[in-house]
This record gives C-alpha cells, sequence and structure tokens, in this order.
C-alpha cells in the first residue's frame, strides 16, 4: 500500500492520516481528528466575549463522534430537520437546549418537535409564527421563537450571502418595522429575540466585525418597534460566518481581535439598553469542523487523452462537492496532496470513477508522476464534505468515515444506502 502526505498539510492532517493508512482503512475514506475539533471550539469561545452560547449547526457534519465531541466542549444543537433533531437527541443533547431552525417546516415536523419537547425555534415569517402557534395551541404548551431578520442589505466579504436580497431566510427588516403587529406575541408563542444570520465563511476579522457591527444596529431599530407590540427581546442570535477553507490547503480564519473588537461593539451597544443586555449565541458549523476532515482517495487509473494526462480516482463529485447548490459543479478544484510532492509534478485532469463527464474535480491540477494504488489525499473537508455529497448518484459505496482521537483510530463505520425491495 502507498502512503500519502510527504508534504502534509497540517501536523493534524498527517496524525489523522498516518492513523488511517496503518490500519489499511480502506479508501475512499473521511478522517474526522477529534483533536482539531477540540481545538477549534476553544479558540472560538476564548474570541467571543459575553457569550452565552454556541450553537453548533448540525448540518456541517452530524457524524455521532462530531456530535459527541462538540457536546463536550459546551456547544448547543442547531438543527433544521426532524433528522437532525433525532441525531441531536441521540447524541446526548435534551430536547430543551435544541433550536429548530429553517425557512420552511412541515406541521408534522413541528408537532413531532414539540411533542418531544423543543422549545424554542426560529421563525422566518409572520406565516411561520401562525403555524407555530396554532401547533403549540394543539399540543398544549408554551414556546420561544426567535424572529430571523433580512436586513435591508448584505455586507462585505461573505462566502455566501444570507441576507439583503430576496430570500426565503428571515422577514425583510422593512416589512418587520412598517408592520410590527404581524411579528408580536401569539398566545402560546413568546417572540423572545431576534436571528441575525447574515451571510457564511466570512475569512478575516474586519468583515466579521462589520457584520454584527450592523446586526447591532438593526437589533437598535427593531428594538423599540417591536416593544411597542409587547416584544421584549432576551436572546440575540448573532449568527456565525467564522470561515475555514473548504478542500484547499491552509487553516481556519485567525480570530485575533474579534474578541476586543466585538466587546466595544457590545459595550457601545448595550450602553443604553432598556432592561439590561440580552442573551448572545453564536453559530458555528464550518469552523469548528471543517479543519477536522481529511480524505483519502486511491487512484484507479492513469491515462493519455488527446495529450492531456488523465487521472480517475476512486472518489468524486458523489462523495465531494456534488451538490450542486454549493455551485461547486463543476470545477470544485481541491487541493490534492500526493506521495512525491516535492518532486516535479504534471498537469492532470482529475476524474471521479461515476459514469457521467461532470464527475470532474480538476482541469489543470498540479500532482506528482501517479501509478495505480497511490493515494491522494484532500484537506480541510470536515464540513459541507460527505454529508452534502450526491451519495446516492450511481450507487457507489459510500466512503468509509474513519474518526481519529489522540493519534488513534477509534471508530470505523460506514453510511449505508437505503434499498428496499419495490411494492
Amino acid at each position: 500500500m502507498s502512503s500519502a502526505l510527504a508534504d502534509p498539510v497540517s501536523e493534524s492532517a498527517s496524525v489523522a492520516v498516518d492513523a488511517a493508512m496503518s490500519l489499511g482503512v480502506q479508501t475512499p475514506a473521511y478522517l474526522y481528528d477529534l483533536d482539531e475539533v477540540r481545538a477549534n471550539c476553544e479558540r472560538l469561545r476564548s474570541a467571543l466575549p459575553r457569550l452565552n452560547g454556541i450553537y453548533y449547526s448540525l448540518k456541517a457534519n452530524p457524524h455521532p463522534a462530531i456530535l459527541a465531541t462538540v457536546r463536550s466542549q459546551g456547544a448547543l444543537p442547531e438543527v433544521c430537520s426532524v433528522g437532525e433533531l433525532d441525531q441531536a437527541l441521540a447524541a446526548g443533547w435534551p430536547a430543551s437546549e435544541v433550536l429548530y431552525t429553517g425557512p420552511g417546516k412541515r406541521d408534522e415536523d413541528v408537532a413531532y418537535a414539540l411533542k418531544i419537547g423543543v422549545r424554542e425555534f426560529s421563525v422566518d415569517s409572520g406565516m411561520a409564527l401562525d403555524q407555530l402557534n396554532r401547533l403549540a395551541e394543539h399540543a398544549d404548551v408554551d414556546v420561544r421563537s426567535l424572529l430571523r431578520i433580512n436586513d435591508d442589505q448584505p455586507v462585505a466579504g461573505q462566502g455566501l450571502t444570507m441576507t439583503g436580497v430576496p430570500s426565503q431566510f428571515g422577514a425583510d427588516l422593512e416589512w418587520v418595522l412598517a408592520e410590527p403587529q404581524r411579528f408580536a406575541n401569539r398566545k402560546r408563542v413568546r417572540v423572545s429575540g431576534l436571528h441575525l444570520y447574515m451571510g457564511t465563511n466570512l475569512t478575516n476579522v474586519h468583515d466579521l466585525l462589520g457584520q454584527f457591527a450592523h446586526s447591532l444596529a438593526t437589533t437598535a431599530r427593531l428594538t423599540e418597534v417591536l416593544a411597542g407590540q409587547g416584544v421584549q427581546i432576551e436572546t440575540l442570535d448573532l449568527g456565525g460566518g467564522f470561515g475555514a477553507p473548504f478542500a484547499q490547503k491552509g487553516q481556519a480564519i485567525n480570530l485575533e481581535g474579534l474578541h476586543e473588537g466585538l466587546a466595544t461593539l457590545f459595550d457601545e451597544h448595550f450602553r443604553t439598553w432598556r432592561e439590561g443586555s440580552p442573551h448572545i449565541v453564536f453559530e458555528s458549523g464550518r469552523y469548528l469542523v471543517g479543519t477536522a476532515g481529511t480524505l483519502l482517495t486511491r487512484v484507479l487509473d492513469v491515462k493519455k487523452s488527446h495529450g492531456k494526462d488523465v487521472v480517475v480516482l476512486d472518489s468524486g463529485i458523489n462523495h465531494l462537492g456534488g451538490m450542486s447548490g454549493l455551485r461547486r459543479l463543476p470545477p470544485l478544484n481541491p487541493y490534492l496532496v500526493g506521495q512525491q510532492q516535492e518532486g516535479p509534478t504534471t498537469p492532470f485532469i482529475v476524474t471521479g470513477p461515476l459514469c457521467t463527464p461532470l464527475d470532474s474535480w480538476s482541469r489543470n491540477a498540479q500532482l506528482p508522476a501517479l501509478s495505480s494504488g497511490d493515494v491522494l489525499s484532500v484537506p480541510n473537508v470536515g464540513a459541507y464534505g460527505l454529508y452534502a455529497s450526491l451519495i446516492a448518484f450511481l450507487g457507489h459505496p459510500a466512503p468509509t468515515e474513519a474518526v481519529v482521537d489522540g493519534g488513534r483510530v477509534t471508530h470505523l463505520s460506514q453510511l449505508e444506502l437505503i434499498r428496499k425491495e419495490y411494492l
């Protein structure tokens, strides 16, 4: 078996890969380094002043070992489906700690969440408030809601804009200001806070502070208007956007200066807050787990085609970057680490094994000489890797998932594609 990572992207990734390779872990394989998850949790927690909670977005990576680790670090679960809700409960979080979000919720899903004890939801419209109230009345329970706001303009530096544009996310700021009565408390729903998640994957502290400053200014406008409707803002969810590389070399955003900058913003904003500052929470998925994941993939074929070098791997868009909603199809162009990275390289067309010309990762990847059986690795795919892929497309086996803790492989598993007989 060929070994990988003669030119490691990071010491953590190198340890994880060596541990997996020493056990002969079958490729394709996602490796999750729990030491890196813990370190990321500590870095983010230390960078956030006046912190009342960090929510982990399960959509980033719901692997049970990942969930157990972020839970042990004090994170709370943010879910947007009953599947994620069940995963959060299985990881040990009580339903009372769950924040249930999402721009559209089916009645049966909300009813299920209420039945098992979820009591806090993010809502995106007046209709969503009415729906939650109707279902809470039927369940004979009282619930809290965070009103998600679609601000009137986007902010700089966002990897994926979520506000300031026509969107399914949140109620437009001008709508709430014009018709605050539509967003007041209901009989069984108390509007207890605001949810302002403006964008994702910001790569510097300056842009993060700009986003949070804008959100705090919006909070000030809404607090007075909603107070006239009997709404008291007790919780302020400022979202996240803490950036990390995806399928490229590098590290997550350097958070130096964020603590001081946020402390100044909070002091300025809450100095005149009428009834004491609210609980402040943040959300993160990518930052906490993105750099903790590495994908190993093996060379199946190497050939020349119309004068170009082509390498076919045992992993493709079905395992990484295949979700068209991420706008990564094609090209993803991941950073690939080979066995002889220091030597001369050749531009390769990199493809997977799927029977479609769309299964392409790169048209010009600089790689060393390759042979069948060689192993390459893709760094920084712990978030939105396997769980944002076209895993069922063409029915190839799911990758192995290997959990590395303290330099040892502690868990091996594989997702199963459900096949049932036609009835």
